[in-house]
């Protein structure tokens, strides 16, 4: 194959790792007990690790500069709103409240289902809670007006009465209220508004804001006594406005556990691939020193940036299953190397030896796997941003151990070696054993043998079956063309599957499978899932609300919002002041009039004060109006279309909903990622092009990522995951690792001294296919305990995981040779032609 570049810049650095080989070979001890005590002293970080802990859902997984945490800052300054008159729809956040839904097969409006619930609703209220010395019931926290607590107007309405219920509005001569936020499953009579039945009631109880531990406490109880409260005939689900966070904080508690198996995993699968019958050439001791300098680098990574006070989300509790990959890999790819070095040279000799082959590689594969966990620091959710620092911090540990700890292993281990001494017993192997000697002590005393031709370590059964067997089937025309059609079709699919990905991430997901609000968020969307938020939009600067023009410019502006599909209806307070005017036959044509009546109406329905921002002088500087919207589209869909309507109004306007701030996530997190990975994907590219010998190799590298990264979003939708700041975390990943096996047999291909394209692509199948495949193998196993884990946040890491090794173990053995040999035979053939 014709070199089209320089590789100055990778004999460079091959003779520094040689230097540095022999440096290690010679000074073991140095390199192994450095290690050590840097490990320990940056693990006393640990000692911060529960300080340090930043597991805020909104934190951590909405956009940090999303537009709905400006608008509530807005919100909030201009309505401040009013502790002792409560509102549940003008709250700027979700509020502090338990909730429960009560479902019957039979009915919720019979009269035993009602009694029973109210029943329910006696307990709750009455259930008393202790704090220090102090006692307190609901009614001593709970959110209301005039010192009175919060109804819920369904029970008030049909306990003990007989009333015909309308829906979604009930009327009455005490005013009206919405049953569909309450009133759920509900079934009308033909052609009218009156209910049939209903399956579901919804309760609520508000608590005030300003209570701190005894809010929780009194939510804590709450849980408790709601918990047992399910009969035969009525089935009870809940939740309260601090479930998600405490079911969260959760979640690390389902994968400790999983830790040491996948550790053990580890070690057990890296001894019986490193396993050799040959007693004193078998690698045992550095397969487990390999898993050791693993668990090194996650002390150390994870130790200096608790010591230098950075956050700790829960998602980079992961990190430890991703490096153990990282790491093994670096190590098969070490002993691969140590293998094909001359076994009568000296130990720093062959230790050089080893870094010069192997040091390019994996420094390629390390610097790609930390820049693209760098770059994915850039990302707006903190959960993606304290992964990829942990992550990446950790990487760089994980090489810098490769290089000095495992590689003293590796030292030691060949000093052992070269005495012809036993793994186990340290015992010499006797170079001839007694003709009388049984079958089981010729096999515990085997050892020593080694290619007395090459003068090289006997090679592996798997690296002959890659050089005589699989290297020269892959190669074979025939072969190659049913490889390019499976391709074709990989790529069908993947991008069918690209084109159905859905994003944003469901906060319930964050939640174990086992929680209670699994049950409440599913009657929640069986029952109330017909009607959907109810948007505040707040008109932002002073009008002339007596003006005719004024109110037609504003009023065209609602009428937009009402002609939305999903728009049901819209409660304004200058609309009910219209109506109070017209009923009292007031003028309101005049400045003074005008506010001289509203203050009068004012007193009469206060709550619409929440709605105004009134200057010293009674001015209004800014107004706001709500309106209710069905589920008929997505809700993110709501939000964006709810955006763009605000915005073509003549009157500055601003729409906001307390779920807007989790909403935002569907704006940024498609651009985000793609951002993200491109600028991964250019950084790699140049890395790519930097260390290794031809410019046409850092293409096939860039080539085989973007097929992996296509074929991981693509299966990865077929598989049901979203695209999420979680899913987000594993496609920068995706990034870094599927250079690696790319990158490992690339380098392999073009540093091969064979001058045929096929026996290259054999070369370096023989050379590295079998590491990688140990490399892929290890990560799996190193991962595959987390399909097991109650977190969809964990289930979702193994999903893409095993999705990276799996396509990237197939790119690296099967498609990245076939397509190399094409390439370099064209190449080849075109300098030929220009010859």
């Amino acid at each position: 194959m014709v070199r089209l570049g320089s590789d100055c810049l990778e004999k460079r650095l091959r003779l520094c790792f040689e230097a540095m080989g022999h440096l290690v070979g010679s000074h073991p001890w140095w390199f192994l007990v450095a290690p050590l005590l840097l490990s320990t002293g940056l693990g006393s970080g640990f000692y911060f690790l529960e300080d340090r802990v930043a597991n805020d859902i909104e934190e951590q997984f909405t956009p940090v500069d999303g537009q709905a945490k400006e608008e509530r800052r807005y919100i909030r300054e201009t309505f401040p709103g009013n502790e002792s008159v409560f509102s549940r729809l003008r709250l700027s956040t979700s509020g502090t409240y338990g909730t429960l839904i009560a479902t019957s097969e039979g009915g919720v409006l019979t009269a035993e289902a009602l009694q029973n619930i109210a029943e329910l609703d006696s307990e709750v209220r009455s259930m008393v809670v202790h704090h220090g010395n102090q006692s307190f019931a609901y009614e001593d926290l709970c959110a209301g007006a005039l010192g009175s607590c919060a109804p819920n107007d369904i029970l008030d309405v049909t306990v003990g009465n007989r009333v015909n219920l309308t829906f979604p509005w009930f009327h009455s001569e005490n005013g009206s209220f919405p049953l569909h936020g309450s009133l759920g499953g509900v079934e009308l009579c033909r052609n009218r508004s009156a209910v049939l039945s209903s399956r579901a009631i919804q309760l609520f109880y508000y608590l005030r804001q300003d209570e701190g531990a005894k809010t929780d406490l009194w939510l804590q109880g709450f849980l408790h006594l709601v918990s047992n409260a399910s009969t035969a005939s009525l089935q009870v689900s809940y939740s309260t406005s601090r479930s998600m966070q405490w079911e969260f904080q959760k979640t690390p508690g389902s994968v400790i556990r999983l830790f040491s198996t996948a550790y053990a995993i580890a070690i057990t699968f890296s001894i019986i691939s490193c396993w050799r019958l040959d007693n004193v050439r078998t690698k045992v001791w550095v397969a487990l020193c390999g898993v050791l300098s693993t668990a090194l680098a996650v002390l150390s990574g994870f130790g200096t940036l608790l010591l230098l006070d950075q956050p700790f989300v829960m998602t980079a509790a992961s990190c430890p299953f991703m490096i153990l990959g990282v790491g093994l890999d670096d190590m098969f790819i070490l002993i691969a190397c140590w293998r094909r070095t001359r076994v009568l040279d000296s130990v720093p000799d062959r230790l050089a030896g080893t870094y010069g082959d192997a040091g390019v590689s994996i420094s390629i594969t390390t610097l790609t796997n930390a820049l693209a966990l760098f770059v994915g620091y850039s990302s707006p959710f903190g959960s993606v941003r304290s992964f990829c620092l942990y992550a990446g911090v950790s990487v760089c540990f994980c090489y810098l151990y490769s290089i000095t700890f495992l590689g003293a292993c590796m030292a030691l281990n060949g000093r052992r070696e070269a005495k012809d001494q036993h793994w186990f017993t340290c015992g010499k192997v006797p170079e001839d054993l007694p003709p009388k000697t049984s079958k089981i002590s010729s096999i515990c005393s085997l050892g020593g043998q080694h290619n007395d031709i090459m003068e090289e370590e006997e090679p592996e059964a798997m690296s002959h079956v890659f050089e005589k067997f699989y290297g020269p089937f892959l190669t074979h025309k025939c072969v190659k063309v049913c490889v390019l059609l499976v391709y074709a079709g990989y790529l069908a699919v993947s991008i069918y599957g690209c084109l159905i990905l859905k994003e944003g991430l469901d906060t319930k997901h964050l939640a174990l499978d086992d929680s209670y609000i699994i049950d409440y968020f599913e009657d929640q969307r069986q029952h109330f899932s017909d009607y959907g938020l109810n948007v505040m939009v707040a008109v932002k600067q002073p009008l002339r609300y007596w003006d005719q023009s004024e109110r037609e410019r504003l009023r065209s502006c609602m009428s937009e919002f009402e002609s939305l599909t999903f728009v049901s209806g819209t409660l304004a307070w200058f609309l009910s002041f219209q109506r109070y005017a017209k009923t009292n036959d007031l003028n309101l044509t005049s400045r003074a009039a005008f506010h001289t009546h509203l203050s009068r109406f004012l007193e009469v329905d206060s709550i619409f004060k929440l709605d105004l921002n009134l200057s010293a002088g009674g001015q209004i500087q800014a107004s706001r109006f709500f309106i209710q919207t069905l589920q008929k589209i997505p809700k993110e869909e709501v939000m964006v279309k709810l955006r763009q309507t605000a915005a073509e109004c003549p009157v500055p306007l601003l729409v906001f909903h307390p779920a807007f701030i989790y909403f935002d996530q569907y704006t940024v997190v498609r651009a985000k990622t793609v951002q993200t990975v491109l600028v991964a994907a250019v950084a790699m590219l140049v890395v790519s092009l930097a260390l290794m010998p031809s410019p046409l190799c850092p293409v096939w590298v860039a080539f085989s990522v973007c097929s992996v990264i296509v074929g991981v979003t693509g299966f990865m939708a077929l598989w049901g995951v979203n695209l999420d700041s979680i899913s987000m975390i594993n496609l920068v990943m995706c990034t870094g690792f599927s250079v690696d096996f790319s990158a490992h047999v690339s380098y392999a291909f073009v540093s091969s001294s064979k001058t045929d394209v096929n026996k290259k692509a054999t070369d370096a199948l023989a050379r590295l296919g079998y590491p990688i495949l140990q490399g892929a193998l290890s990560t799996i196993l190193g991962v595959v305990l987390l399909s097991l884990s109650g977190s969809y946040i964990f289930r979702t890491f193994f999903k893409v995981i095993f999705l990276v090794m799996t396509l990237g173990l197939i790119h690296g053995l099967v498609f990245i040779p076939v397509i190399l040999t094409l390439l370099a035979a064209c190449s080849a053939k075109a300098s030929s032609d220009d010859g």
